[in-house]
């Protein structure tokens, strides 16, 4: 059975949870259970509401539960984009575009995206839940209010929207990850997942989140030199970005796991400090492999290096990785997607083209591709892998695909070593 959560609502308004799906517990390691059950005395010191009283959970369950990105999927958590705003033209935001939208951002930033084209991508999104729906699935809501914080509006931009939780969570193994983030736009997005997290946390999950940076000025190559294409591929070429060292960074998405290995790149929005702290914190059991790619604009890897199966990974032709040979010593095979087939003249204000390859996978033999990208849809189809096709192009537009639109909570596996 297949859970999936819709998250409702933008940074300025209510979100809610739609969950599809039955009850499935994920049997958590006893290190776990006994690490939660060494620190239940301490939390039984702290204040409970009467409506919510916390009660310790079966020793050994947790409803959170992945280890790779394509074991069967059974919870899902989809965002939502009600209420999405384009977030205000700032140094980050100005270094993760591209220059034809600019004069959009200078225009509409700290306003809604066009509500029209927010519109169609709900619907989009909507039909993708009953697409998961029709797998096998049981819906119920759930209805919380977002909670604002005016004292810090001062420093903080307006908040853009909570449609992308791959961008914010992390389950690796039976833990759940905050990332801290990287954008001044998106610093209070956690708040929208929080709910969910500690329904999650009291069922028995493990909840971490990262240290939140400040985001102060520090944090940002004021002077990045960005005006044309050219100067993005001579300041990737040169590892340059537009976040410095300052503190810990990260956006979740820059990472993608494959068992006890998970592969990360330094982008524009996680720095080498929030990939190191990210090494310790997951020491011994899991190793973290910086890879890097060929990329102008580096956010996010998931349009660009997109693991599939075990030892089966979709290699962007246009961002070839530097570390390719690597995976091919290792056995693993190296697909090419073909080229993406969304016009020219469909807007992308948040992304590109290669969100074709910004797959969903369902299980090894299942993959939710855009409907309308036929040439992918056959590229799975050699390999064996059945087409689930949603269309997904207007909500392409505001920044993600079907990986970025979703965090899987639970898939069925074990964790296992597929690398070296």
């Amino acid at each position: 059975m297949l859970r999936v959560r819709c998250l409702r609502g933008g940074s300025r308004g209510a979100e809610a949870a739609h969950l599809i799906g039955a009850r499935v517990g994920c049997a958590a390691s006893g290190w776990a259970s006994r690490a939660f059950r060494s620190t239940s005395s301490s939390a039984a010191a702290l204040p409970l509401t009467v409506d919510e009283p916390f009660t310790e959970p079966a020793p050994e369950e947790s409803p959170v539960c992945a280890h790779n990105e394509w074991d069967p999927l059974e919870e899902v958590i989809v965002g939502r984009a009600e209420n999405a705003c384009v977030p205000p033209f700032t140094v980050e935001v100005k270094a993760n575009t591209y220059e034809k939208y600019w004069p959009f951002y200078q225009q509409f930033g700290g306003q809604t995206f066009p509500k029209d084209h927010v519109k169609k991508a709900l619907a989009e999104i909507e039909e993708m839940c009953n697409i998961l729906q029709h797998e096998g699935t049981l819906a119920r809501t759930h209805i919380h209010t977002l909670i604002s914080a005016p004292t810090l509006q001062a420093v903080f931009c307006a908040g853009m929207y909570a449609a992308m939780p791959r961008d914010i969570l992390i389950v690796v193994g039976n833990e759940i990850i905050e990332a801290p983030m990287a954008w001044r736009a998106r610093f209070f997005e956690y708040r929208a997942y929080r709910p969910l997290i500690k329904e999650y946390f009291r069922r028995g999950a493990k909840w971490t989140t990262a240290p939140k940076p400040t985001m102060s000025d520090e944090l940002y190559d004021q002077d990045y030199p960005i005006r044309t294409v050219e100067d993005r591929h001579k300041l990737a070429a040169q590892g340059k970005f537009v976040t410095t060292e300052f503190e810990p960074c990260f956006d979740a998405a820059d990472f993608i796991r494959a068992g006890t290995d998970i592969f990360v790149q330094r982008s524009q929005v996680t720095n080498f400090m929030g990939i190191e702290w990210m090494r310790r914190h997951l020491a011994p059991t899991y190793k973290i492999h910086i890879i890097s790619f060929k990329d102008p604009n580096p956010m996010h890897i998931d349009a660009t290096f997109n693991i599939i199966g075990p030892g089966l990974v979709l290699s962007n032709p246009d961002r070839p990785c530097r570390q390719i040979e690597m995976f091919k010593k290792a056995g693993w095979t190296v697909v090419t997607p073909p080229a993406p087939l969304i016009p020219d003249n469909h807007p992308l204000w948040m992304s590109s083209k290669w969100l074709s390859m910004n797959v969903l996978m369902l299980d090894e033999k299942r993959v939710m591709v855009d409907a309308n990208e036929s040439n992918i849809q056959k590229m799975f189809e050699s390999l064996g892998i059945q087409t689930i096709r949603v269309s997904i192009r207007h909500a392409n537009s505001l920044g993600g695909g079907f990986h970025c639109w979703t965090t899987d909570v639970r898939r069925r596996g074990t964790l296992q070593s597929y690398f070296l």
